[in-house]
């Protein structure tokens, strides 16, 4: 149990590798891109250094959090959906006027290669919302290139995502906002889940008798999963924020239920296991 608890510690601490499971006829796999810096307490301002010299764990040796920064590919079959687009084929040192800080992209198109899949095989990319670390690849061309690798595919993202945020959101490709609840690919629904954006959106992806929910940015670390509580300070409607992650920890403690957190460092699947001396996040490989 002691090596076992030291080998989440690192993971906790570093960007993930490509990671895959299998949901009956579904597989899912994590797309890295790159990754950003988050001071703990600038991000998470409910917390204090306190807070987080008990949970050293999470921090890496600049003493920020790690945050991962991809996608999620879906394939049934021939078939193959991705959820989100990373930040694209760019880097930016830390905004001290914002709570980022060093944050960089462009490992996504390789990453989708070792999976066996090019740009092409793409035929729709569902947004949880539209942020930049979640909008890059399909807005940044390919060093090289004139146009976005996801051009010809179908862009997904709620309506009150649109409405909201749509202006700065001017892909060429078609642009579609399925209603909340639809199936938007085999065992794909979307479903709004508004706190972090004013339309941000999970996808529930079910097969083999269990269920994963890419719940997107409602959660940046596994450390909020014992603190809901937690808002970040981007969250765009921070009470109604905390409320969702309340609801939808709880929604993964039940049986079958496995989490997809896309910035969740090394861990991005996972299960919520609560009580004891361990935190309620528990990594899944299979």
């Amino acid at each position: 149990m002691a090596e076992l608890a030291l080998d989440e510690d690192i993971r906790l601490r570093r960007p993930a590798g490509i990671r895959s499971l299998r949901l009956g006829d579904v597989r899912v796999s994590y797309v890295p891109d790159g990754a950003v810096l988050l001071p703990p307490t600038g991000w998470l301002p409910d917390t204090t250094d306190a807070v987080w010299a008990a949970l050293p764990q999470y921090l890496d040796d600049t003493g920020h959090l790690v945050a991962s920064i991809g996608a999620l590919l879906v394939e049934h079959g021939d078939r193959a959906l991705l959820i989100d687009a990373g930040f694209g084929p760019q880097s930016l040192p830390p905004d001290p006027s914002t709570p980022r800080g060093a944050i960089h992209g462009g490992a996504l198109l390789d990453s989708l290669a070792a999976l066996g899949r090019t740009p092409e095989d793409i035929e729709a990319v569902a947004f949880t919302h539209l942020h930049p670390d979640h909008t890059g690849w399909a807005l940044h061309p390919a060093p090289g290139a004139d146009r976005p690798p996801f051009d010809h595919a179908e862009h997904l993202l709620s309506a009150p995502e649109r409405a909201a945020h749509g202006a700065v959101f001017t892909p060429s490709a078609g642009v579609r906002t399925p209603a909340d609840g639809e199936e938007v690919f085999p065992g794909v629904r979307m479903r709004v889940s508004a706190g972090h954006t004013a339309g941000h959106a999970e996808y529930v992806i079910s097969g083999g008798g269990r269920r994963l929910i890419a719940f997107g940015d409602a959660l940046h670390s596994p450390a909020q999963v014992d603190h809901p509580e937690w808002s970040a300070a981007v969250d765009h409607d921070p009470v109604h924020a905390a409320h969702h992650r309340r609801r939808l920890v709880a929604e993964l403690a039940e049986p079958g239920t496995i989490g997809f957190g896309v910035h969740f460092a090394d861990v991005v699947f996972g299960v919520v296991r609560p009580g004891g001396d361990r935190p309620a996040w528990r990594p899944v490989d299979e």
